[in-house]
């Protein structure tokens, strides 16, 4: 497994995949080669019934219905590498049907929950200025988490009010960023270089001047929530989330946020106009009903 594991990661960083997905594939592949050497089984041999045992193993461990069947697309993908290069001729996936997914709506803040969220860093630290400006940043502009770290100070216009920002495949999009994250920005930027320990030129960094991960981000997120006490489940997606649904809200078109959000496809961005109907929905009745 590992030799044909090594080549099908080869062949998709040679697609221009996100690091990301390269690294989930590999994860999801080394997890079935895993467990076929607990079965004794071998990879080219793989028939229904192994997928099957498989499927319900992950079940077992509580895994939820999304990461079994992006387990599954990993798989499928291998085996579909491994026909193309001759290596089998038939994929033991081709007839297996897998789980639909229910995809949950994700959690929207209100514009208040957003004003005190964005409010929540204590901008009298170098930490604070920093938190600000991310947080600011990241719903002026609806990036994502990935994209938002891998900035670098060439990729910022505060003059002309924009960023750059590389998504999937490198496809780069131009960004407006409103007044507060401009100002945001100004005064981080004043202070960037005192906690810029290893001279980067990455915009932001964690406090020993390295790359940010994701999941120090994501503590940052959920600190603040705790702190101001939104009863939400909030995760580093959220202010994403809420950006889209304010756009349309506020009558931004479905195209336009479409590209703002670096979707490839439009029906992607069409769950935020529900959840943007539903919202007015809500704040109509309050409105007009007598005793709502």
């Amino acid at each position: 497994m590992n030799e044909y594991l090594i080549r099908f990661v080869e062949d998709m960083k040679k697609k221009e995949l996100s690091n990301n997905t390269v690294e989930a594939y590999k994860r999801d592949i080394k997890k079935f080669s895993d467990f076929l050497v607990k079965r004794e089984e071998n990879t080219i041999n793989v028939d229904m019934i192994s997928i099957m045992a498989y499927v319900q193993t992950l079940k077992k461990e509580g895994r939820a219905n999304s990461s079994i069947i992006r387990n599954l697309v990993s798989l499928r993908s291998f085996y579909k590498y491994l026909i193309k290069n001759g290596k089998i001729s038939e994929n033991p996936l081709i007839d297996f049907e897998v789980p639909k997914n229910k995809r949950n709506l994700p959690e929207i803040l209100t514009v208040d929950e957003v004003d005190r969220f964005l409010t929540a860093p204590d901008c009298s630290t170098s930490k604070g200025v920093r938190d600000k400006a991310m947080l600011e940043l990241m719903y002026a502009t609806g990036i994502k988490v990935s994209e938002l770290l891998n900035l670098t100070i060439f990729d910022v216009n505060i003059k002309l009010a924009y960023i750059k920002c590389k998504g999937t495949k490198n496809k780069e999009r131009i960004i407006p960023i409103g007044s507060y994250a401009v100002n945001c920005l100004n005064e981080y930027l004043e202070i960037r270089q005192n906690i810029n320990l290893n001279n980067s030129n990455l915009l932001f960094f964690n406090l020993r001047g390295e790359k940010m991960t994701r999941q120090g981000f994501w503590k940052l997120v959920k600190n603040y929530a705790k702190e101001i006490n939104i009863n939400k489940k909030i995760n580093s997606y959220t202010l994403r989330h809420s950006f889209a649904v304010h756009l349309l809200q506020n009558g931004a078109d479905m195209k336009s946020v479409q590209e703002l959000l670096g979707h490839n496809s439009i029906a992607t961005t069409q769950i935020y106009s529900g959840i943007s109907k539903q919202s007015k929905i809500v704040d109509v009745y309050k409105n007009a009903h007598p005793r709502a």
